[in-house]
């Protein structure tokens, strides 16, 4: 098996008492501050790491033994598989008997960041005449198949990058393949050495690209201990909010990874506690879509293509560019949408605010952790039933849906002009209470924040959800009881199985303002995925005309037979955050921050505002809506090109289920604060950043301008 030492996890919590990095420039700019850690800073790191093992994030001295023997065992399977195919290709016995293959592990294992129960991501690396197509997808898997220890085999190989998933004695395990220009691959291969990638593809380049970009991380981060407990913490915290999934349009593991490692460069001296804080107040600030960068971008002589968006007009539409340091260096987050990146600025701004308050000792490490509470966070919501005849074919079928979800997402942006907004929640829920093997996923929906509508109109997207469809069914692997179902509920017909206990928890009822001190509503039926703790009250008129504040029942309603009526307000767990407040940086951290944040300054960097805006809800009360503007966000590329045919499209709970009622947010005198959202890329960020190969200016007229067919909105009387 190749050799990953020094890259394995480390069973202890980073020691904090390290000493201090001697003044170096990490990564393309220098850093923005030096300073080390203060006694407060120290305690709190002890009280950090002390959280993280209490929240069982690091595993037991037994797991990682077993780990490290399957590791074994699946390097000696690989060796005499390639030994095999040797012998049935008809080369001579020496070479038999020469034949090798390694296995080569990425990701957070080889990061040293993985917790208990974690996929193990794996690559098996084989020589020249061992392809992928036949032997890695068809003979392997036969072999894999036929052993007691392996379960739940499923391979992937038309993925973007092709992989075989299943589990080894217990072990859940992604095993790539990537077969480079050698007959013998040797025991000890360097996998940094750029010579690997000579006459392959490109599927095996990003096969590769795994480990060599998890070795880049280690060499160009200052502390590499103080680096994993920071990466440990953010993930964790990413898990419990939501924001963690590649596959649905939010960040992996190793867009967090380089995220981390960026600010780890930008504070060289800093210790995982104050990590954690400046991670949330630089990236509130970042200018998306300025790209995060480790390191220049190289190029090389192999011609392979790497992330330009000077010369790449597919590069040009990225929201939110997180590179990888490896050559060919590519944007490792291409799947975030308009939608998705504004949850996780959302997510950035909470996760801000609560450091503030833990540095102010108001809060301890725990509160930083809160589980985001999909379901209270939105109105309206688009419910994806995926069922099969039994569990092995759902686990297949169910994979190919959750890799599609994000193009429902970007469907639902390009169909309505970006003004619907969507919120894809990256985690599957089970009814076990049908008979056929189940499994669900929810999107919430909102109208985009400052969209002025009249009284009535709707989004009609069932076009959308047909074709959505349709692109699912196209599934080269469909068996007959593979079937998905798309319905639009209301916040009261969520299903009882996406709660613990089977069943919606009342909320305590809160005490209401005068009715006349709360300004009019413009229009009924508003919905708010980003309103701060609004009241949970309706307003009814009694049999006089007179209306009365009655506090809304909460109950778990069954989707079969409840009908369409309107939730309550949307509530989120978001903190209010009010415009103008203190980030506590230090006087020379934050003129510093500011400096790389101006357009002058020619950095990846740039600031934007948070404000807060009064919107009317649909009782008339006040609601505060804390939003994120963000300079430099390319706002058109959400845009429609062509509005699909808008055929009807019946569902399993309602016959126009998807015809969306959902009222505006916001009059024209009381819209959301923002900044002026750029139309294209920013060049400033590419400054210093490529090598100077090129002297190409960025020409704002060559960027494709997107057709925009607008859809046009149904209304009801």
């Amino acid at each position: 098996m190749g050799s990953s030492e020094g890259l394995g996890a480390s069973s202890k919590p980073a020691n904090s008492s390290s000493p201090a990095v001697p003044e170096k420039q990490y990564g393309v700019t220098k850093a923005i501050s030096m300073a080390g850690p203060t006694s407060a800073d120290r305690k709190r790191t002890q009280q950090l790491e002390k959280f993280l093992v209490e929240s069982g994030l690091y595993e037991s001295k037994e797991e990682a033994d077993k780990r490290e023997e399957v590791l074994h065992r699946l390097g000696q399977i690989v060796k005499s598989w390639v030994k095999h195919l040797t012998r049935l290709k008809g080369y001579t016995d020496q070479m038999v008997e020469d034949a090798n293959a390694v296995i080569l592990t990425f990701g957070s294992y080889r990061l040293g960041v993985h917790g208990p129960g974690a996929d193990l991501d794996t690559l098996c690396i084989g020589p020249s005449y061992v392809n992928r197509e036949e032997d890695f997808f068809y003979t392997f898997h036969d072999i894999l198949a036929s052993m007691d220890e392996v379960t739940e085999l499923q391979p992937v190989p038309d993925a973007h990058v092709p992989v075989m998933k299943f589990k080894f004695d217990g072990i859940s395990i992604d095993l790539l393949y990537a077969s480079i220009s050698c007959l013998i691959v040797p025991e000890e291969l360097d996998i940094s050495d750029v010579s690997v990638l000579h006459n392959i593809d490109e599927p095996t380049v990003r096969s590769l690209n795994g480990c060599r970009v998890a070795d880049q991380i280690l060499k160009l981060v200052p502390n590499i201990e103080y680096f994993r407990t920071t990466l440990r913490c953010l993930k964790f915290w990413a898990k419990r909010r939501g924001v963690y999934s590649n596959v649905t349009g939010f960040l992996g593991g190793v867009n967090w990874a380089l995220l981390v490692a960026r600010v780890c460069q930008l504070y060289p001296n800093a210790v995982p506690s104050m990590l954690v804080s400046r991670f949330f107040r630089v990236y509130t600030q970042w200018r998306w879509p300025n790209p995060v960068m480790l390191c220049s971008i190289e190029e090389n002589e192999l011609g392979f293509s790497v992330w330009h968006p000077l010369r790449n007009p597919r590069d040009r539409s990225h929201l939110m560019p997180i590179i990888t340091p490896a050559y060919p260096c590519m944007n490792s987050s291409y799947n975030v949408s308009a939608s998705t990146l504004r949850v996780m600025m959302e997510q950035f701004q909470y996760g801000n605010k609560i450091c503030e308050d833990i540095e102010l000792n108001k809060v301890g490490w725990s509160a930083l952790f809160v589980p985001y509470v999909f379901f209270e966070g939105y109105k309206n919501f688009l419910q994806i039933d995926v069922v099969a005849a039994d569990v092995d074919d759902l686990r297949a079928w169910k994979g190919w849906v959750e890799s599609r979800l994000r193009q429902l997402t970007l469907m639902i942006e390009r169909d309505t002009i970006g003004k619907l907004q969507c919120h894809p929640y990256p985690r599957e829920y089970i009814d076990d209470t049908r008979k056929c093997s189940h499994s669900a996923f929810f999107m919430g929906l909102q109208r985009k924040q400052g969209e002025v509508v009249q009284e009535g109109q709707q989004f009609d997207i069932r076009g959308t959800v047909e074709a959505f469809r349709h692109s699912i069914n196209m599934y080269m692997f469909w068996k007959p009881g593979m079937d998905i179902h798309v319905s639009h509920i209301r916040r009261r017909q969520i299903p009882c199985y996406v709660f613990p206990d089977g069943f919606k928890r009342s909320r305590p009822s809160r005490s209401t303002v005068p009715v006349e001190n709360r300004p009019k509503s413009l229009q009924e039926n508003e919905v708010s995925g980003t309103e701060l703790r609004g009241r949970n009250i309706k307003r009814k008129y009694d049999d006089k005309g007179v209306k009365q504040d009655v506090v809304l029942k909460k109950h778990c309603a069954n989707p079969f037979v409840e009908s369409l009526t309107p939730g309550n307000y949307a509530v989120s767990d978001c903190q209010e955050l009010k415009s103008g407040e203190s980030t506590s940086l230090t006087n020379s951290e934050q003129d510093e921050l500011d400096r790389r944040m101006s357009p002058e300054a020619g950095t990846e960097c740039g600031s934007n505002s948070s404000g807060v805006t009064s919107v009317s809800s649909e009782d008339g009360s006040p609601e505060y809506v804390a939003s994120v503007s963000v300079a430099g966000y390319v706002d058109d590329s959400a845009r429609a090109v062509e509005a699909m045919n808008n055929s009807r499209f019946d569902t399993t709970y309602m016959a126009d289920s998807v015809k969306l009622g959902i009222g505006t947010l916001a009059s024209a005198n009381n819209e959301v604060l923002q900044d002026t959202l750029q139309t294209h890329l920013e060049p400033i960020a590419m400054a210093g950043m490529f090598l100077d190969s090129t002297k190409e200016s960025f020409d704002s007229e060559a960027v494709p301008k997107t057709v925009i067919r607008r859809l046009s909105l149904t209304s009801t009387a």
